[in-house]
C-alpha cells in the first residue's frame, strides 16, 4: 500500500471543510460509523462502489486490448485512490508538475510519467537525486525542443543514472510539443548528445486537439496519432533503454489511442495510456465523451463524485439559492446539474427537475418549477474531476446503502 493510502492516525481538526469537528482521530471516527446525515453542506462526497466498478472496468479494458495505464495522478492528488487504481493492475501515476511528482515518489510510487517538461532546476535535480537514492525508481519524462534538452542537461550535472525522457509530439494549434516530425528528430538527436539524458520514448496528448466525438475531431485525433506512430519507428533504433513507452491517451479518446498505437507493443516496448478520469468519471464532460459511455451501454463508467448543497435563499419564484459555489463544485466544463431533493442529509430523495444557470463563489443559482424550501438538500452532478477535487482536503467515500449511507473512508487530496 502506498504512504498516504491510509491517514487514520491525522486529524483533520476543526478546520476540514464539512466534515464536524473529530474528537480524535480519522480511524476513531470512522469506527463510530459515520453516515452522511452527520456532515455538513455543501459537502463532495464519493461513492466507494462506483469507484471500484470503474477501476475494474478501465484494467479489463486495457488488459483486453495489450497496453498498460498510467492513470494522471493530477486528477484527484489524492495516494488513497492512486494506490485503488495501482491495485488494479495500473503500471504507474502519472502527474503534471515537479511538486506533483514528489508527491508521487514519497507516496511510493515506483514509476512516475512526469507528462510535462521538466526544466526547472531545482525540480531536476530534485528528481535526479530521488533516482540516484533508489535504483528501483523510475521517472520518464518530456522534452519537445532543443532548449529544453539543454535546461536539462545544465540542470542535472552528473547524475548517477541519466535522466530518461521521451520526445513529446505537439501539432499546430495543440499544447506543447514539437510541432513535426522533423523538429521531433533534431529533439532526438539533442537528447542523443547529452551526457545527462537517455532516450526511453515518445509522447504527446491527443486531447489538446479536440474536444468532441465528431467525425472530424476523431480524424484530427487519428491523425495525430498516426504522426506518433511514425515518430516511434523512426527513433526505435536510437532508444537508449531496456524498456521503451509509447504514451498517449487522456480520458476522451483512449480508444483511439489503442487503435493507432496498441500494435507497437513488443517484447521492449510499453504502450501506456495515461487516461485519469475514468476512476472517478463525473455526470458531464466526460459522461458524453468518453469512449466507454460512447461505444459501450453494457458497462459504462458510473460517475462516483457528487456535491449536496442547501436551499439557503428562495428570493423569487423559480429560483433557489444553494450553499455551493466556485469555491465548492467545477464549473469550467459544464455546471452542476440538479439530480435530486431530500429534506436533509440522509433523508429519503426524489427526483429533481431544474437547471444550475450560474455559480458564484458561494452560491449555485437553482432554477425549477417544483416546489423547493429553505433547509431542503439537492444532489448536485458534477461536471470535470480535474477541478472539483482541488476544492476539498478531506472527501467522505459512502457506502450507498439507502437514504443515509455509511461514511466508509476519508481521502485525504494533496492540492
Amino acid at each position: 500500500m502506498l504512504r498516504y493510502a491510509s491517514l487514520g492516525a491525522e486529524r483533520p481538526g476543526p478546520y476540514a471543510k464539512s466534515v464536524p469537528s473529530l474528537p480524535g482521530t480519522v480511524d476513531e471516527w470512522l469506527a463510530g460509523g459515520p453516515r452522511l446525515s452527520d456532515l455538513a453542506t455543501p459537502v463532495l462526497t464519493l461513492d466507494r462502489a462506483a469507484l471500484h466498478a470503474n477501476a475494474e472496468r478501465m484494467a479489463g479494458w486495457c488488459a483486453a486490448h495489450g497496453v498498460d495505464l498510467a492513470p494522471h495522478g493530477k486528477t484527484t492528488m489524492a495516494p488513497a485512490l492512486w494506490d485503488l487504481q495501482l491495485r488494479h493492475g495500473a503500471w504507474g501515476i502519472t502527474v503534471a508538475t515537479p511538486w506533483q511528482a514528489r508527491i508521487a515518489i514519497d507516496a511510493g510510487v515506483r514509476r512516475v510519467l512526469l507528462a510535462n517538461a521538466l526544466v526547472d532546476p531545482a525540480g531536476v535535480r530534485a528528481v535526479a537525486a530521488a533516482r540516484d537514492a533508489d535504483p528501483d525508481l523510475e521517472v520518464l519524462s518530456w522534452v519537445d525542443s532543443v532548449d529544453a534538452v539543454a535546461a536539462m542537461t545544465a540542470a542535472a550535472g552528473s547524475p548517477a543514472r541519466p535522466l530518461a525522457v521521451a520526445v513529446e509530439l505537439g501539432a499546430p494549434g495543440g499544447r506543447t510539443g514539437a510541432r513535426t516530425l522533423d523538429e521531433a528528430g533534431r529533439v532526438a538527436a539533442a537528447v542523443l548528445a547529452s551526457p545527462a539524458l537517455v532516450l526511453a520514448g515518445v509522447g504527446g496528448y491527443e486531447g489538446a486537439l479536440a474536444h468532441d466525438p465528431s467525425a472530424e475531431s476523431l480524424a484530427t485525433v487519428r491523425a495525430y496519432l498516426g504522426d506518433l506512430a511514425e515518430l516511434h519507428r523512426l527513433l526505435a533504433p536510437s532508444y537508449g533503454t531496456d524498456e521503451v513507452v509509447v504514451t498517449a491517451g487522456g480520458s476522451a479518446y483512449f480508444d483511439q489511442v489503442v487503435a493507432a498505437l496498441a500494435g507497437l507493443a513488443d517484447a521492449r516496448t510499453r504502450v501506456v495510456l495515461r487516461s485519469g478520469a475514468y476512476l472517478v468519471h463525473d455526470d458531464g464532460f466526460y459522461r458524453g465523451i468518453s469512449p466507454l459511455a460512447r461505444d459501450d451501454e453494457r458497462r459504462p463508467f458510473r460517475s462516483a463524485m457528487h456535491v449536496t448543497a442547501r436551499v439557503v435563499s428562495t428570493p423569487e419564484p423559480g429560483l433557489a439559492l444553494l450553499d455551493a459555489g466556485k469555491r465548492d463544485v467545477p464549473f469550467d466544463e459544464g455546471l452542476p446539474e440538479p439530480q435530486r431533493i431530500a429534506d436533509d442529509l440522509g433523508a429519503p430523495s426524489r427526483p429533481l427537475t431544474g437547471t444550475v444557470t450560474a455559480v458564484n463563489d458561494q452560491h449555485a443559482f437553482l432554477r425549477t418549477e417544483e416546489p423547493v424550501r429553505i433547509g431542503q438538500v439537492v444532489r448536485l452532478g458534477l461536471s470535470h474531476p480535474c477541478t472539483a477535487f482541488d476544492k476539498w482536503r478531506w472527501i467522505p467515500v459512502l457506502d450507498a446503502d439507502g437514504a443515509d449511507p455509511r461514511v466508509v473512508e476519508l481521502v485525504r487530496t494533496f492540492f
